[in-house]
């Protein structure tokens, strides 16, 4: 038997993005949602799951948004205007072989995400991961973190095929949905039909509606949409019910 979580990332992102995903847990079939502490729509998006079984990980998120931490405590990781710098010079650095953060600056703004995760969840995350940046310091700085708290973190590394949950080997899936003519439906079939059977396979999704902040701060926008009817279309359901695909949340693992 295979078996394959799907997760959802970026909760807290923005209002509609939040829409999106509770839909896709209350119709569809995300099990795993993926909250950024240290956004102001995170509280609404919690509001939206209240009384919906989910598992709730950290997506910490380093590169939209303002910080939790003191902005003068964590200068390496703000703009000129005082929010996180943006995922593209991040980017731009891993290109160079360079780290402009320091890393005990990120400690501390990975710490305070932390705490402010369990201060709007009331619980301890199931999972601990980062969102879209390439950034030695920031895996480093998720692992010390982790550890500190003893905390599942998810490593999985972008283009690596397998990746690390608290010491247990996981199967990380192609991610497509920044090509323009993603297909999501395709992109799980795929998924699926290379999925290793000797340890869980993890398919982020990014589910979302759109609304003028996602419009103006991402680059992911359409593809959100078009998850969000892929994982509740009772067809894709009864699929992987065929292919005797055992659809698991992180704590099942």
């Amino acid at each position: 038997m295979v078996q394959f979580l799907l997760r959802a990332d970026d909760l807290g992102y923005s209002e509609a993005v939040n829409y999106g995903i509770a839909r896709t847990v209350e119709k569809g079939l995300i099990g795993s949602v993926g909250v950024m502490p240290n956004m102001p729509d995170a509280q609404h998006g919690l509001d939206l799951l209240k009384g919906m079984d989910v598992c709730l990980g950290q997506h910490t998120n380093i590169c939209i948004g303002r910080p939790c931490a003191d902005p003068s405590a964590v200068r390496s990781l703000l703009d000129e205007d005082g929010n996180l710098k943006s995922s593209r010079l991040y980017r731009e650095a891993w290109k160079k072989g360079e780290c402009f953060t320091v890393l005990e600056e990120m400690v501390l703004e990975i710490e305070a995400q932390y705490q402010r995760f369990v201060e709007l969840t009331g619980r301890e995350p199931a999972y601990f991961e980062g969102h879209a940046v390439l950034s030695r310091h920031l895996i480093e700085g998720l692992r010390i973190v982790a550890e500190r708290h003893n905390l599942k973190f998810n490593h999985m590394f972008p283009g690596d095929e397998t990746g690390d949950f608290g010491g247990t080997p996981v199967a990380a899936c192609e991610m497509k949905s920044m090509e323009p003519d993603y297909n999501p439906a395709q992109a799980l079939k795929e998924a699926v039909a290379k999925a290793r059977t000797d340890m869980p396979n993890i398919f982020v999704c990014h589910p979302g509606y759109l609304d003028e902040y996602l419009l103006n701060h991402s680059s992911l926008t359409v593809n959100r949409t078009k998850e969000v009817t892929m994982l509740c279309d009772p067809e894709i359901k009864k699929w992987l019910l065929e292919q005797n695909v055992q659809l698991i949340r992180y704590d099942d693992i």
